[in-house]
């Protein structure tokens, strides 16, 4: 699948605050917890629960989102395909971020080791 200049806009334009709840969601439906899901978070961007809380109620867009983080230098070691893309393909770095997270969270919803998902 080809990403557009369309597609892009419109990942770094959505809340973070809308797709945190989907991503609880996805993830306790597989037995997982929510500290998980904020321990990968951490683990990639930074944030500990205050800064993701904060971000949430600034109603923060990806894009701030990950203008603020300091993403782990590991995240490189995410590849795959989520959504129908290729992480290791993604030339945008803003979407690529994104992506990152995604497949962070598929993973762990998929239950996998968090060893395995924090690339240790």
């Amino acid at each position: 699948m080809e990403i557009t200049a369309e597609h892009n806009n419109r990942i770094a334009k959505m809340i973070f605050a809308t797709v945190y709840p989907l991503y609880i969601t996805k993830i306790e439906k597989k037995a997982r917890l929510k500290k998980e899901l904020d321990q990968v978070i951490e683990w990639l961007t930074g944030f500990d629960d205050n800064d993701i809380q904060e971000l949430i109620s600034e109603k923060a867009t990806f894009e701030t989102f990950f203008n603020k983080a300091k993403l782990n230098p590991n995240a490189e070691l995410i590849t795959g395909v989520i959504c129908g893309y290729r992480i290791e393909e993604i030339d945008n770095p803003l979407t690529k971020q994104v992506r990152y997270l995604d497949k962070l969270v598929d993973e762990l919803a998929k239950g996998r080791s968090m060893e395995k998902i924090l690339r240790g």
